[in-house]
């Protein structure tokens, strides 16, 4: 780790010490179980983005630490549903407060609104985190490996599908490839640096051809062009995670129709 990532992750586990404090890890893995005990009516992000036309997963995110305010006035339920109506194939979830403006509340607040998986998007670095994401109706959750050890990856992979959760796993670089193993549900390549926030598309497909066969994949970050979702595809991307370059637009559920119709 290094740069923004490292102060991200450091304030996240400052946070969550907080909100160990306020609602005890016993407490919430016992609301989990009770929950679990329940119908379980997660959907499958995987299984979607394997059958979908498009493969976006269009993301609710009005802030970054790189670019500051993105769209301060958004609000879940003004967004979330009209990306659904507008064609995304899933849904991602910003719930990180302090750098990305996000809460688990928007979650909350969407989830009876919206049959799309929903992807729960934060620096998760605890079990904790995994019980919350259930508890708040999200069908998966993402890991990021350059904020992880190998052992820690796996571990919170196990637990979360224990818990019902699908695990997006995020790589960045060759030496991440490690963390891929039977048991990742989809790999995501990030095209931005989180040590430095720099992005460059061309990072998905330099690491496309190394990745194992049969995995899903998932580009992220810097996609703005249909024609760019033409060429992922070709390197083998069935899913494309794309955040700003709808949330800059007044109507970003509106943004998203126009591009999905653009290809």
């Amino acid at each position: 780790m290094s740069d923004i990532l490292e102060e991200i992750v450091a304030h996240k586990r400052l946070e969550l010490a907080l909100q160990k404090e306020a609602v005890p890890p016993r407490e919430l893995y016992a609301r989990v179980e009770q929950l679990m005990a329940g119908p379980v009516a997660g959907v499958s992000m995987r299984a979607v983005l394997a059958a979908s036309p498009s493969g976006i997963i269009a993301e609710f995110k009005r802030k970054s630490p790189s670019k500051g305010w993105i769209h301060a006035d958004a609000m879940p339920m003004d967004v979330i549903p009209r990306y659904a109506q507008c064609g995304a194939s899933a849904l991602s979830i910003l719930t990180d407060e302090e750098y990305f403006g996000g809460s688990m509340d928007y979650v909350r607040e969407v989830r009876p609104h919206v049959a799309l998986p929903i992807l729960r998007k934060d620096f998760v670095v605890d079990e904790y985190q995994l019980f919350q994401a259930r508890e708040i109706g999200a069908d998966a959750v993402l890991l990021i490996a350059a904020d992880l050890t190998i052992g820690e990856s796996r571990q919170l992979t196990l637990t979360a599908h224990e818990l019902g959760l699908e695990v997006l796993l995020e790589i960045h670089t060759e030496r991440e490839l490690d963390y891929v193993t039977d048991e990742t549900d989809m790999v995501g390549v990030n095209n931005r640096n989180l040590g430095t926030f720099h992005t460059d598309v061309s990072n998905s497909f330099r690491l496309s051809a190394l990745l194992p066969d049969g995995k899903l994949r998932i580009s992220e970050s810097g996609i703005s062009s249909p024609d760019t979702i033409r060429l992922l595809r070709e390197a083998g991307f069935c899913g494309f995670l794309i955040g700003e370059c709808f949330m800059r637009e007044a109507d970003p559920g509106e943004a998203l129709r126009k591009f999905i119709a653009a290809l």
